[in-house]
């Protein structure tokens, strides 16, 4: 069945994270999508390892695991734009796109004609989605941008880390992942306005717009408190108890979210006056006395093993869970169950398995039929295919170094 998407054609010409995590889910919804990779070298991730996908042989492959987990979907076509004759290819492929994703610097398109002004001028009404470190304009606008970097400078290490300990990065790149999420909402509703108006447009996403967007009630909290938030470890700003607990054996998380959960939880701690002691009874008061509330806790979840705590307290209705490591969780029944790994066939390896789309839709769902390309696999089909070019013009091109 084809996707949702499938009458769509993007030219993802991003590398690394944002762009292609944008690019990848587009393509999981069915879209057609053509990366663009500098011939000999590819996208920077190829070689981001190990680990590395072994092929048949158990020998590692030029594609490591970063690659593979943003790339899947599409295919791989190999240009060397820097030259007129590799731009005028990514110009004809533009021009039968409905959607061009990049992620160079400011101006780095420019030079080569393929900004959103170039591609606009071969199709007038292309959506064309720039991702940069701070955006489009701005006294920032001309610096790189990492998520390590835009992590720090847009808050959000201010507030991950242990009270009175060094500031910490989340354990993934966040901020790319949730600016390749915002751009691919954003595409979306420009074809939206596009098949209104028949007008196209150019998306400016930023990583730290997008860091501070995603600061969520904490930059509300500030914006209406007016006090900055600290470092909690694993505690919440607005609820308690909300947080990691160690047990007899280990740690459980212990996410109280009502007054009547917190009440149902003293009963099965064996402390039921603290569930309606006036000073922990109400959300407002366990959080204005959480100095005197956590260390009680503490203290009592630390008498009983984990899985004791977990069972008694799902029993009871209190919301609560293990602190898995990845093996724990692709070996979770829920996780299982809901097919969260998927195996797809490969050229090299044969098989490699990745980790699925969350998106279930019952009446287009996520197809998985193509495998994250090898460097420049598709060259020759696309180039043919779509703009028509023979035996001889391949080589021609080839020859040259420009594919």
């Amino acid at each position: 069945m084809a996707g949702p998407l499938s009458h769509l054609r993007v030219l993802d010409l991003s590398r690394v994270l944002a762009g292609p995590w944008s690019g990848q889910l587009l393509a999981d919804l069915g879209a057609e999508v053509i990366k663009v990779e500098r011939p000999g070298e590819g996208d920077d991730t190829r070689g981001w390892g190990p680990p590395f996908l072994k092929d048949k042989d158990g020998k590692d492959t030029a594609e490591s695991a970063y690659y593979l987990s943003t790339n899947r979907g599409k295919r791989s076509v190999t240009i060397d734009f820097t030259q007129p004759e590799g731009q005028e290819l990514v110009r004809r492929l533009a021009a039968k796109s409905d959607i061009v994703l990049e992620n160079f610097k400011l101006g780095g398109l420019a030079k080569y004609g393929l900004d959103y002004a170039g591609l606009k001028a071969v199709k007038p009404d292309i959506i064309y989605c720039s991702i940069t470190g701070f955006g489009q304009d701005g006294p920032y606008a001309q610096r790189a941008g990492y998520d390590f970097l835009i992590q720090g400078m847009g808050g959000l290490m201010s507030l991950t880390g242990e009270p009175g300990g060094q500031p910490m990065k989340v354990g993934v790149a966040l901020t790319d992942i949730f600016t390749g999420m915002y751009a691919s909402t954003a595409v979306l509703a420009a074809l939206a306005h596009r098949d209104r108006t028949g007008v196209g447009q150019h998306i400016d996403l930023s990583l730290l717009d997008v860091q501070v967007a995603v600061l969520a009630n904490q930059a509300t909290n500030y914006l209406v408190g007016g006090k900055v938030p600290n470092r909690l470890g694993n505690a919440h700003p607005n609820i308690v108890p909300y947080q990691a607990f160690a047990t007899k054996d280990g740690h459980i998380i212990l996410a109280v979210g009502n007054d009547g959960q917190f009440r149902r939880f003293t009963q099965v701690a064996g402390r039921p006056e603290l569930g309606t002691d006036p000073l922990f009874a109400a959300n407002v008061d366990r959080v204005r006395n959480r100095a005197q509330l956590v260390p009680i806790l503490e203290e009592l979840i630390a008498q009983r093993p984990s899985a004791r705590w977990i069972d008694e307290l799902e029993q009871a209705g209190v919301p609560c869970g293990p602190i898995n490591t990845l093996d724990q969780v692709f070996a979770d029944p829920q996780v299982r169950h809901r097919g969260m790994a998927v195996n797809m066939a490969h050229p090299q390896a044969g098989e490699v398995t990745l980790v699925a789309n969350p998106i279930k839709m019952s009446e287009t769902p996520v197809a998985y039929d193509r495998a994250p390309p090898s460097l420049g696999a598709d060259s020759s089909e696309v180039l043919t295919t779509l703009l028509g070019l023979d035996t001889d013009e391949l080589g021609r091109l080839g020859a040259k170094g420009i594919i």
